[in-house]
C-alpha cells in the first residue's frame, strides 16, 4: 500500500520522511479560506473542529484518485481571542498579524486524518497554547527580513523550528503538532495499518 500526503507542506513532508515514512505528496485543491469563512461564528463550530473538517476534505479529495492508498490530510487553525487567523497573504499582512499576537496567548489546533478508499480510518486533533513575548519593532523587522515571503506559508506567520522561536516566551503543547502534524500518534496509526514496520 502507498502512503500519500495530501499537502504541499514542506515541513509535514520532512517530518514524515525523517521518521522513515516512504510517501508521495499530492496537494488537494480545497478553498481553505472559504471553508473557514463559512464556519467562523457558526454556533458550536470550533477552530479545532474546522481544522479537522479541512484535513478530512483534503484526504478525501486525494483518496478518490488513489484507491488503496493511505492518504494523510492535515490542517491547522490559529485562534486568538475570538479571531481566527489564516496564512498571511503577504509580508505586510504577516507583520500586522504578529503585531496582533505580540504579548498575547493563542491556541494552535492541528488536525490529521487518514483516509483509505473513502473511509476515515483514524483522526486526531491536538492543541497547543503559545504565548508571544512583547518583542520590539526592531526585532519584528529583522525577523521578517530574515524570513522573507516564506513566512506566508505558515498560519501563524512564524516558523517555531527556526528563528521564530525567539518570538515566544512560553510554549505549551506537542512540538510536532505545532509544526503542523501530531506525528507520534500518526506514526503509531501507520504501524497499525501495516504501512510501517512494527
Amino acid at each position: 500500500m502507498a502512503v500519500i500526503l495530501a499537502s504541499a507542506s514542506a515541513i509535514r513532508r520532512t517530518l514524515l520522511e525523517q521518521a522513515g515514512v516512504v510517501l508521495s505528496c499530492r496537494p488537494a485543491a480545497v478553498d481553505e479560506a472559504e471553508v473557514r469563512r463559512r464556519h467562523q461564528g457558526h454556533p458550536g463550530r470550533s477552530a479545532a473542529g474546522v481544522a479537522l473538517v479541512l484535513a478530512e476534505m483534503k484526504a478525501r479529495r486525494v483518496a478518490v484518485d488513489h484507491p488503496g492508498a493511505a492518504v494523510i490530510g492535515a490542517d491547522q487553525m490559529l485562534e486568538c481571542g475570538d479571531r481566527w487567523f489564516d496564512k498571511p497573504g503577504s509580508v505586510a499582512e504577516a507583520r500586522e498579524q504578529l503585531r496582533t499576537l505580540r504579548g498575547r496567548s493563542h491556541v494552535l489546533s492541528s488536525a490529521v486524518v487518514v483516509v483509505r478508499d473513502g473511509t476515515v480510518l483514524w483522526h486526531r486533533t491536538e492543541q497547543a497554547r503559545l504565548t508571544m513575548r512583547s518583542f520590539s519593532e526592531g526585532f519584528l523587522e529583522d525577523y521578517l527580513a530574515a524570513a522573507g515571503a516564506e513566512i506566508c506559508r505558515s498560519v501563524g506567520g512564524y516558523h517555531i523550528e527556526g528563528r521564530g522561536l525567539q518570538l515566544f516566551e512560553r510554549v505549551e503543547g506537542d512540538y510536532f503538532a505545532i509544526l503542523g502534524l501530531p506525528l507520534l500518534p500518526l506514526l503509531e496509526t501507520l504501524r497499525q495499518l501495516g504501512e510501517l514496520k512494527i
